[in-house]
Order: structure tokens, then C-alpha cells, then sequence
């Protein structure tokens, strides 16, 4: 059985951290190319990084770049977004993304909420 399964969201200062983990299972993890969306309310999904499956090569959102770094660890089967600076805007529902070729899995989601 396929599973992805987020955590580390919650309750953040303007200009604090956070680091989301998405432990993998079910799939080899390895062969996934691994993203990470978010969702405020009444917007799109959008995608906020990528890392390729292979040499682990990323790419990022302008709105996130040089703030957010995507990160994973085959052994583990765990991708990682670690979250600096944040802001406000920042606040979604943060969702992992498994992709290989027509294969892909979705995470259930993880709260991340920035505010004073």
C-alpha cells in the first residue's frame, strides 16, 4: 500500500522555520522524482519545489527561492522542505508529491501556518 505521510507543519512566528518531512512507503522511493505543493485557502495548488530522483538536482518557486530547500535521504525513504524565513503568505496546506512517469501519489497534507 502506497503512503506518504507529512509532518512538521504548525504554528509559526513571521521569520521563523520550519521543517516538513514526508516518509514514503508502499513504492521505491528512489526511482521518484519528489515535489512538494502547497494550497491557501481559496487558491490554486501550486508547486513549490522539486528534487530529481536520480542526482537530486532541485528546483524551486521565485516566491520560495533562497528561502526553502528541498532535500531527500533514499534511505530513509524521506523527502525533506526545510522553511526559513517565512512569511505570512507562506500559510498553506502542505502536500508531498511522488512523480514517475503516468505513476504519482499524493500525501494527505500538513498545516503550516504563519502568524504573530
Amino acid at each position: 500500500q502506497v503512503q506518504l505521510v507529512e509532518s512538521g507543519g504548525g504554528l509559526v512566528q513571521p521569520g521563523g522555520s520550519l521543517r516538513l518531512s514526508c516518509a514514503a512507503s508502499g513504492f521505491t522511493f528512489s526511482g521518484y522524482a519528489m515535489s512538494w505543493y502547497r494550497q491557501a485557502p481559496g487558491k490554486k495548488r501550486e508547486l513549490v519545489a522539486s528534487i530529481t530522483s536520480a542526482v537530486g538536482g532541485s528546483n524551486y518557486a521565485d516566491s520560495v527561492k533562497g528561502r526553502f530547500t528541498i532535500s531527500r535521504d533514499n534511505a530513509k525513504n524521506t523527502v525533506y522542505l526545510q522553511m526559513n524565513s517565512l512569511k505570512p503568505e507562506d500559510t498553506a496546506v502542505y502536500y508531498c508529491y511522488a512523480r514517475k512517469y503516468h505513476y504519482n501519489h499524493w500525501g494527505q497534507g500538513t498545516q503550516v501556518t504563519v502568524s504573530s
